[in-house]
Order: structure tokens, then C-alpha cells, then sequence
């Protein structure tokens, strides 16, 4: 009888537990540009994406969200908490994407979601390390891991190896986006809410990721593309650093409009170059990509109110960064600029925590970052971040979006380098110094209207943009006179932000070409 009371004693603590703490599924998608989604006012006027704008109209969405500057970098600082710059271990041991991480010294925050109640799930691509951290992170996962096996790391949309709660992988045939969204769906509806526990469930599409292959029933979707007006898709670039001065990736075709130049240098894993076809036919591919990620969305909403929890989930769609098609003369991420790196980023909150807030359908235009993820999910969780994370908590702009804020965000772009690897600044010319076309390290600071760039290269030119009046980055206020005083102000605030997350480069910054 007493073990009978202990039981039922249990069981109601569990429940309680559950009632009190939201349900989060944090919805990665991979390379996505805020143009993809027609919610967004930088998307072209062709583009929808109903579900994904279903969110939006019934959330929080963030218009300046600089998640990070390439896919494995910002999957780490997601699991941390912290900017590249202090992520122990994690190293790349390989052609990209071998990496591998020492567990004990670069710990992922899921663990401790576990430790405090909940139950965690990860579907979808793993990207950060060969350890992909079966039951010490999560209580489940479905994870086609990139790290553990290269040989097939191209195969993004097809025939994927998949590991099943930590067993050996086993090819999958199907559309990949299709099928994640089936565990993930499969996932929530296991999960109800008898199950006892909140869950957390990390779904990391690997659409639309190179080589941007649409389901065969999207092939013909969106068939009035036409070219968008791109102003400087063809160099040279006044106000920007060297080597995005000399970006060639497009040039004028028969026509006039842009077509894919030839590549100077490797092509990218995954990537697909085809010169001389138009920009417009990629920028075509690259949105059709989108739309069974939105159907997924769709069937996800549909999961959660079938199963009763649609009341109790914190639903977060953001992407690790996001693409440029023709900006600044890109076809690429990782350049510090919002056409190459700016993600959606999306909050519908829980019935619970939206009533009587004055956020629901509402736009936040101050900047984040990855890092502030973590923190913002510890608060709504109510539970206790495990160290001290890098990023500031959301909660005050969820709940007001017009509240006063100014925070500073901060990004280090660090290339294949992470924690005190990147204490030492690589000179120019070495590769450890750049990744993807050529990027070499930097940092960015966003804060207010303005965006402050620093590229960590002697003599280089400082960037200072007005994200209000310039929002495609086309007038680098740091040339201007007028803008010594704001730069210097924006200069001192990221040596600061620096100096508190730890950068063991702080004290050797190179000068720039405005100092």
C-alpha cells in the first residue's frame, strides 16, 4: 500500500510538473533566408508560406535575428550557450564535416533539461561532433550524423544514414525533409500529455541546404519568378572589406540579367555549381526547397492540437543562418552581412504565457543572436541554466515587444576555429583565417538601429550601417565624418562585449584602416 501511495504520489508530482512547464519544439531549418518567408517584408511578393506565417500572426517575430555565420558554428553555440570563441574542444579533424568535441570539457545544455524534468528529442541533421550525445543529452534521437559519417554527408535530400537512439545507421531512402517531419510528428503524438513529463524536442531540417533540391512535387512551384533588382550583385563594392569588394560569383549574361560565374576555388560540401545559369532559376530552387519545410510546419500545428497540446507548446522556428543569392555578389553564408546570415526567427508562445500579454502577432526589431536562445529557454522552462551562458533572456521582448531594451548583440566569426584556438588571430593570408568564399574572422555588434563590423585584419576598414534607412548595407557610415563619434561609441561597446564573453583575442585586435 505504501509503495502503491509512493506511486501515485509520483505520478501526480510528474504530472504537476508537466502542467507548469511548457512543452518547447524548436523547429532548425538549415540556410534560410528571412526572403523565404512571406511573413517577412524583405521576402519577394511571389513567396508563401501560410504555416510558417501562422506562427508569426500568433507569436513574436524578430526582423534582426543573427543566429550565426555557418552551420556548425551556430549549431554550437545553440547547444552551449556561448559564442564560438569559447567552446572548448570542439575541433575540426577533417575534410568539413569531420569534428569531434570532448564532451567533458564542451557540455550541451539538453542534459540539463533532462537532469531538471524534461524529456529531450533530437530529429533531423547533427552537425556538431561524431558524439552526438545519446543518452547523456537526449532521451531520443533520430539523427542523420554528418560528422560520423562524411562519405555520405553530401546526400542532404536522399538516401541518408540514420541512427536510431544511438544504433547502428541504417540508409534511408525518401525526400528528407518529408521524412523528418513524419519522427517529428510521430514524436509529439507519442508524447501527449499522459506522458508525464514536458518534453523538448530539437527538429533540425536539413532543407534548404545545398544542393537546394525541392520535393518532386514542388518542382514547379513559383513559375512567375523574375529577377529581383540586386544593386551591387556585380563589383567593385564601395565601403566594404577586400575580399567582399572583389566577390565574383555572378556575371551580366546574354541578356543582361545575372548568371552563375565559375567558382575560384573548391565547391563547398553539398554545393552544386552550374555556371552560367541564372540567378533567377536558383533564387526559384532555393524557395520551392521551402515549402515542404512549411507543410511540415503545417502538420506539426495539426499533431499538437489533435493531441491536446497546442495549448502548452513553445514553438520556436528560426534557421542556423541564412543564404545570399546575388547580394554583395554572393552565393553564400558566413559574410557578416543580413542578405548572407539573417535567419527568421519566430515565437509562438503557450496559451498560458501569451494570455494577457500584448505580443501576440507583434514584431521585434532589436537584434539577437544564438546565444540568447538558450537563456530565453532556461527562463521560460523556469528551470536553472547549468553556467554562465553568453546571451541575454528574450522574455522581456516576448512579453512587450516595444520594451525597453538595448542590449548590445554580439557574433564572432572565428572560421573552422572555436574556444582558445581563436585566442591567436591568424595572419592574412592563412587559412585558418577564413571559411566558405573566402570570409575571413570578424566580429559583429548590433545594437539600436546601427550595425557595427570589425574584420580582423590589419589596416582593413571598419562597417557601420543604419539597419532603418539602409537595410540591404549598401552605405558604410564608418567613411563618413559625421559617424566618428557613433563609431567610436559602437567600436568601444563590441571590445566590451568581447572582453565579457571571454575572447581571448581582445587585447590583440588588429587596427583598422578608421582607428
Amino acid at each position: 500500500m505504501k509503495s502503491l501511495t509512493l506511486l501515485l504520489a509520483g505520478l501526480l508530482g510528474a504530472f504537476a510538473v508537466h502542467a507548469s512547464k511548457p512543452n518547447i519544439l524548436f523547429i532548425y531549418t538549415d540556410d534560410q533566408s528571412t526572403r523565404t518567408v512571406s511573413a517577412y517584408e524583405d521576402a519577394y511578393h511571389w513567396v508563401d508560406t501560410p504555416n510558417i506565417d501562422r506562427l508569426a500572426d500568433g507569436g513574436v517575430r524578430f526582423t534582426r535575428a543573427n543566429i550565426g555565420s555557418w552551420c556548425m558554428a551556430s549549431r554550437a553555440s545553440i547547444l552551449t550557450g556561448l559564442q564560438q570563441h569559447k567552446i572548448e574542444s570542439m575541433r575540426m579533424t577533417g575534410p568539413n564535416p569531420m569534428n569531434v568535441y570532448d564532451p567533458e570539457e564542451c557540455k550541451f545544455w539538453p542534459s540539463e533539461f533532462r537532469a531538471q524534468g524534461y524529456y529531450t528529442a533530437q530529429i533531423g541533421k547533427w552537425h556538431t561532433g561524431v558524439d552526438s550525445g545519446y543518452g547523456r543529452d537526449w532521451d531520443h534521437q533520430v539523427v542523420w550524423n554528418r560528422p560520423k559519417y562524411p562519405e555520405n554527408a553530401p546526400n542532404y535530400f536522399y538516401d541518408q544514414l540514420i541512427e536510431f537512439d544511438g544504433g547502428e545507421a541504417k540508409l534511408v531512402e525518401g525526400y528528407t525533409t518529408d521524412q523528418y517531419t513524419e519522427w517529428a510528428v510521430d514524436f509529439v503524438t507519442e508524447r501527449g500529455p499522459e506522458s508525464g513529463k514536458p518534453w523538448y524536442l530539437w527538429l533540425c531540417y536539413g532543407a534548404v541546404h545545398a544542393p537546394f533540391t525541392p520535393a518532386d512535387r514542388h518542382m514547379d512551384s513559383y513559375p512567375n519568378v523574375t529577377t529581383p533588382k540586386i544593386e551591387d550583385v556585380y563589383p567593385p563594392r564601395k565601403g566594404k572589406p577586400e575580399y567582399m569588394r572583389t566577390m565574383e560569383m555572378w556575371s551580366p549574361g546574354p541578356d543582361g540579367e545575372p548568371v552563375e560565374a565559375p567558382r575560384k576555388g573548391p565547391v563547398p560540401v553539398g554545393f552544386k555549381d552550374i555556371p552560367g545559369r541564372p540567378l533567377k532559376d536558383w533564387i526559384r530552387q532555393y524557395q520551392q526547397g521551402v515549402l515542404a519545410i512549411d507543410e511540415g510546419v503545417g502538420r506539426l500545428l495539426r499533431a499538437l492540437s489533435d493531441t491536446g497540446q497546442d495549448e502548452n507548446t513553445l514553438i520556436v522556428f528560426t534557421s542556423d543562418q541564412g543564404f545570399a543569392w546575388g547580394q554583395h555578389g554572393s552565393k553564400s553564408k558566413v559574410a557578416p552581412y543580413r542578405a548572407t546570415i539573417a535567419a527568421p526567427l519566430i515565437f509562438r508562445m503557450p496559451r498560458a504565457f501569451a494570455s494577457g500579454n500584448k505580443s501576440i502577432g507583434t514584431v521585434v526589431t532589436e537584434p539577437v543572436t544564438a546565444v540568447d536562445l538558450p537563456a530565453t529557454f532556461f527562463s521560460l522552462a523556469g528551470l536553472k541554466t547549468p553556467w554562465k551562458m553568453h546571451g541575454y533572456d528574450l522574455t522581456p521582448l516576448l512579453r512587450d515587444p516595444e520594451a525597453r531594451w538595448g542590449k548590445p548583440s554580439l557574433l564572432t566569426h572565428t572560421a573552422k576555429q572555436y574556444g582558445s584556438d581563436t585566442d591567436t588571430i591568424p595572419p592574412k593570408g592563412d587559412p585558418k583565417l577564413y571559411h566558405g568564399p573566402g570570409v575571413p574572422w570578424y566580429v559583429l555588434l548590433s545594437q539600436g538601429r546601427y550595425k557595427y563590423v570589425r574584420t580582423l585584419i590589419e589596416g582593413e576598414m571598419e562597417e557601420l550601417y543604419d539597419t532603418v534607412s539602409d537595410s540591404d548595407e549598401l552605405r558604410n557610415l564608418a567613411e563618413l565624418e559625421a559617424y566618428r563619434e557613433l563609431l567610436a561609441t559602437y567600436r568601444k561597446t563590441a571590445i566590451q562585449e568581447l572582453e565579457r564573453t571571454g575572447a581571448g583575442f581582445v587585447d590583440s585586435l588588429p587596427a583598422a584602416s578608421t582607428e
